[in-house]
Order: C-alpha cells, then sequence, then structure tokens
C-alpha cells in the first residue's frame, strides 16, 4: 500500500558547485532562471527540475518567491515563464553601459597593430555614420571624421549593416553568414574597406567594425585574411563586454585560421568588386 507522508527529502547537491556563490539558494534560483533557454517561452515544473536537477519541492518553493519578485510568472496552463523584472534590469544595464569604452580601445589596437584607419559604423536610415575612428599615424591613409555619413549600399561597412538591418535580403546571406564583408574602391576607386558585426546583450547589431585602408595595401587575400582574423576577434570580445555571445563568432574565426583560407574564393568576394 502507498501512504504519503510529510517527510522532508534530503537537500539535493549544490547546482554548478564550480561557480556557486557561496549562497545556496541564490544558486539554486539563478539556476532555475538559468534554466530558461533562447527559445523557451515557457518550462513546466518537471522540466525545471529535470533541468537544474533540483526536487520538484525546492523547484516550486523557490517560483513561489521569484513569481512574488516578479522574476518569473504563472501562466493559466501551469506552466512558468520569465516575468516582467530582468526586463527592468536589462534596461538600466544597457543604460548605464556606454559602447565608446568597449570599442575605444578596441580600434586604437587594431589600428596601431595593422597600421589602417579603424571605425565603427552605425545605420541611420539609408545613411551609415561614423560612430568613433581611430586613424594610423603613417602619411598614407584613409582619412574620415567622426559624425561624416555616407551611403549605406556603399562599401563593406554598408553591407554589413544592411545583412544586419534588412534581414529578410536574400542579397546579404553571405555576410549574415560568414560575419564578413570586403570591399575594394565602392566609394572611393583608391581605397577598400574590410568590415565585421558587432552585437549587443539581445543579439541586436550595435554596429560594424571596419578597417579602411588605400587599396593598394588590400590587393591580397593574405592582407585581408589578417585584418579579418583581427577584426572578428576585436569583434568578439566588444560582443562579449556588450553583454552578447562571443559563440557566434567562433566559426568565421575558425574558418579565418585554416591553412589555405582565401576570402577572394568565396562567391561572395567573387560579387564585391
Amino acid at each position: 500500500m502507498v501512504t504519503e507522508t510529510n517527510e522532508i527529502p534530503p537537500e539535493e547537491p549544490d547546482v554548478a558547485s564550480e561557480t556557486s556563490s557561496g549562497v545556496a539558494v541564490l544558486d539554486r534560483a539563478f539556476a532555475i532562471l538559468n534554466a530558461f533557454g533562447p527559445t523557451d517561452d515557457r518550462l513546466s515544473l518537471a522540466e525545471l527540475s529535470r533541468r537544474t536537477n533540483l526536487y520538484k519541492s525546492t523547484v516550486l518553493r523557490l517560483l513561489s518567491a521569484l513569481e512574488h519578485g516578479g522574476f518569473v510568472r504563472k501562466l493559466i496552463d501551469g506552466q512558468y515563464a520569465i516575468g516582467p523584472q530582468p526586463l527592468r534590469l536589462a534596461a538600466l544595464y544597457q543604460r548605464s553601459f556606454q559602447v565608446g569604452p568597449v570599442i575605444e580601445p578596441l580600434l586604437q589596437e587594431l589600428s596601431r597593430d595593422l597600421g589602417e584607419t579603424a571605425s565603427l559604423y552605425v545605420r541611420q536610415g539609408d545613411k551609415r555614420l561614423v560612430l568613433y575612428r581611430v586613424e594610423p599615424a603613417r602619411a598614407v591613409r584613409v582619412s574620415i571624421r567622426i559624425g561624416e555619413e555616407f551611403a549605406v549600399d556603399k562599401g563593406a561597412s554598408g553591407k554589413v549593416l544592411l545583412a544586419f538591418t534588412d534581414s529578410q535580403d536574400p542579397r546579404w546571406d553571405d555576410v549574415r553568414e560568414q560575419l564578413w564583408a570586403v570591399s575594394h574602391g565602392e566609394r572611393d576607386p583608391e581605397t577598400a574597406s574590410v568590415s565585421v558585426p558587432v552585437f549587443g546583450a539581445t543579439g541586436e547589431l550595435v554596429g560594424a567594425l571596419t578597417l579602411s585602408g588605400p587599396k593598394a595595401r588590400f590587393d591580397m587575400a593574405s592582407t585581408i585574411t589578417v585584418a579579418l582574423t583581427s577584426l572578428l576577434d576585436c569583434a568578439k570580445r566588444a560582443t562579449v563586454a556588450l553583454g552578447g555571445s562571443g559563440a557566434r563568432f567562433d566559426a568565421s574565426i575558425a574558418r579565418t585560421g585554416m591553412e589555405g583560407f582565401l576570402p577572394d574564393d568565396s562567391e561572395s568576394m567573387r560579387n564585391l568588386g
């Protein structure tokens, strides 16, 4: 015969002990919040218990507290979803975190190491605007001014901006897949550029991180490969610093590091002209 009992089960082991804060109840509450993935609109009590490796009774108590604080909400069907409080905190975080302190040191590093003009472009309607830029000390260089605007449909940075703001346009499928674009003499017949995207905390495009220089210095695939490798690394670091996921850059970084990688061999490069 099966009988019910009020006996409290032994406590389950601490979750994620290697990253424990030392306060078990907080670690378990954070584990419940972290159990929600990017595509999870709602999760059942059983699924939350499975993902956190916590007893259902423990999860239920913590859910009640999280619901009271606005971090989760219980739905009509009995499942649970993220509440409004994380959104409020995210907005406070974004307002308190300026892009400049993250981007400017990386632009200085790129310009110093590669000897070319490094900049961050953002889209303004049908224009692309220079939000930040660092120029090298060398005499022959691409010179642009902060606040200067150019047509968004010209140049490597324009391709990146269009690719991640016009997400349904099939012309930019290659750019979205490889996370980079190259331009030779599109805006100015004497200049060339390489550009990659930087993303924010929710995966939104922050801007196009770009390296520009005289066309004669960008006429070799090996030069573009070095530029791409550095740009992708800096874009990943910037994205992580801004709260985004750096993992989306890993495949592109690995590809540029492959022996024999020649960006000019790709279909997208043949059409950049």
